[in-house]
């Protein structure tokens, strides 16, 4: 299992359009990608509701996981999304 722990960089968050790119991002990547929150709960990082409800704040940590083939490279593209500060894009 490929596994990353990375920091929100935008300024509002995972809300509206950083979680509506970050989703597409994970949709795109064609591997089912889980989202971890720091209080722990998990969510399918490709479904928009989902990022939504787990109500993630700038700065917070949370973790990316995915199994199979492709693992590796979605999780380096959707940490890379993450690390961005998709509000200034």
């Amino acid at each position: 299992m490929a596994e990353r722990t990375v920091t929100v960089a935008s300024a509002v968050g995972l809300h509206a359009r950083p979680a509506s790119l970050f989703s597409q991002a994970a949709a795109a990547t064609g591997v089912t990608v889980m989202l971890t929150s720091a209080a722990g709960r998990s969510v399918n990082a490709a479904s928009i509701l989902g990022v939504l409800s787990l109500g993630i704040a700038h700065g917070e940590r949370v973790t990316l996981s995915a199994e199979g083939d492709g693992a590796d490279v979605a999780i380096d593209t959707l940490a890379t999304v993450l690390e961005t500060d998709l509000d200034r894009e």
